[in-house]
């Protein structure tokens, strides 16, 4: 079985000098001791630089707006979670006994945070240089993958777009209800274009969710007017 550092050599091309910056970069705060939620602070800043220098060095005619978008596509925690998984990220995390018996090596915000952790402690030790480099090995691949800037736009951006072009005004959004504990609220939420007298309804676990849910209703029902969508 491969060590910590074999395994990073492998799969982040950078062997750490280091065993015990490593080690704390893999380790969960559920464990005890050095953790990596410091290095994970690092580690997000490092890929978002990285990141933005790619995807301008990759599509010289986007806009700022189609740039943060490719960026934001690129270091979401779910791309983080799929990147990590690929690697095998799972099998190294060190984690205390409670994550371990829920499956938190499969915990797709722990695999983000811990790959993170992993390019801020390259980062101390090697720096930029090799912080960048073990970045641009697994993200470079990912750029053929991305969607295009129009695909990645939020439903609301979308919609509104879609309603501009066709001169007509701004789409309303009305909480309608809030249920559940202060924990676990859930949001309805309607979006309304009056002019066309339309109108969905969407939940969602915050505001911000739901009126993203009732746009997305809103702009499937504007292209298929039969549907029954609205």
């Amino acid at each position: 079985m491969k060590t910590a550092a074999e395994w990073q050599r492998d799969a982040l091309g950078y062997e750490c000098r280091d065993p015990a910056l490593l080690e704390a970069a893999l380790t969960h705060r559920s464990a005890g001791g050095p953790h990596n939620e410091r290095l994970e602070f690092l580690g997000d800043a490092v890929l978002n630089c990285v990141v933005a220098m790619l995807v301008f060095r990759e599509f010289g005619a986007a806009d700022e707006g189609d740039l943060s978008r490719f960026r934001s596509s690129l270091v979401s925690g779910e791309a983080l979670a799929v990147v990590a998984a690929e690697i095998g990220l799972g099998d190294q995390l060190r984690l205390g006994s409670g994550e371990l018996k829920s499956g938190g090596f499969r915990r797709k915000s722990i695999l983000a945070d811990t790959l993170e952790a992993l390019f801020g402690a390259i980062y101390l030790e090697g720096g930029f240089e090799a912080a960048a480099n073990a970045i641009e090995r697994l993200f470079v691949p990912l750029l053929d993958r991305l969607p295009s800037a129009a695909e990645l736009k939020d439903p609301k951006t979308r919609l509104q777009e879609t309603l501009q072009a066709r001169g007509l005004p701004l789409p309303s959004y009305v909480v309608e209800s809030v249920s559940g504990e202060a924990h676990s609220q859930v949001f309805q939420v309607s979006c309304s274009v009056d002019v066309l007298g339309l109108k969905t309804l969407a939940t969602g676990a915050s505001r911000r969710r739901a009126e993203q849910a009732a746009a997305q209703l809103m702009l499937e029902g504007l292209a298929n007017p039969s549907s029954g969508s609205l």
